[in-house]
């Protein structure tokens, strides 16, 4: 499933190549993954959709939120902070109700994103992180800084790392396996027009430049 929000904080998502209204609720910023569909608005309260339309997840303001793990849910507050719902809190969430996130994860992001082997993030120093993050509780292996610049990064469900540096150029992660998950070196993936969001998923790459021009590829 492909989701995005336009600059009046309408979400959509596509059938076909037709992109539909999903829900009545204006949102900033939408993820959708193995945790559902989730996505925060302007006053960073999170939604989670279910049921026909976005509803509040009370408990925690966040700024971002990823649903890309293996269940969790992942984002990061205004102040950077980190923060994770795991993947039995993430499901067992469909109506409206307060909500006891797991506690805060060390360190500082100002972007995180998930993928079923691993979670990557990226600072106000534009310095890329990268950790194990357990569905079940939570627990993360401690953070590894990787090489490299950049102010967005997304996981795709196989794996696969792309991140966006602040001049809009976009780079995917080479190298990644078992015995090295963080990866050994970017490779830049070279546009006509500055990115502005990436994201990826099932061999097909989907960007947002930043005149808002939506453009898709694959292999």
């Amino acid at each position: 499933m492909v989701v995005m929000t336009d600059k009046l904080s309408n979400v959509f998502f596509l059938s076909g190549s037709t992109w539909f209204k999903l829900g009545s609720v204006p949102l900033k910023h939408v993820s959708v993954g193995p945790a559902g569909i989730w996505g925060v608005n302007h006053n960073d309260t999170v939604f989670k959709f279910a049921a026909g339309d976005f509803f509040p997840v009370l408990g925690l303001e966040l700024k971002q939120v990823d649903a890309g793990g293996e269940g969790q849910v992942v984002g990061v507050k205004v102040v950077n902070s980190i923060h994770c719902l795991d993947a039995g809190k993430a499901s067992s969430t469909k109506q409206q109700g307060l909500m006891n996130w797991n506690p805060t994860l060390e360190g500082q992001l100002m972007y995180f994103s998930c993928g079923p082997n691993a979670c990557w993030g990226v600072n106000s120093m534009q310095q890329i992180y990268f950790t194990k993050v357990s569905s079940n509780n939570c627990g993360i292996s401690g953070w590894t800084k990787t090489d490299g610049a950049a102010v967005k990064v997304e996981v795709g469900t196989d794996g696969r790392v792309f991140v966006v540096n602040s001049p809009g150029n976009l780079y995917e992660r080479l190298g990644i396996s078992d015995t090295v998950p963080q990866g050994t070196g970017w490779s830049q993936i070279s546009f006509c027009l500055p990115i502005r969001h990436a994201s990826y998923d099932l061999g097909r790459l989907w960007l947002v430049t930043e005149g808002g021009v939506i453009l898709s590829c694959t292999n």
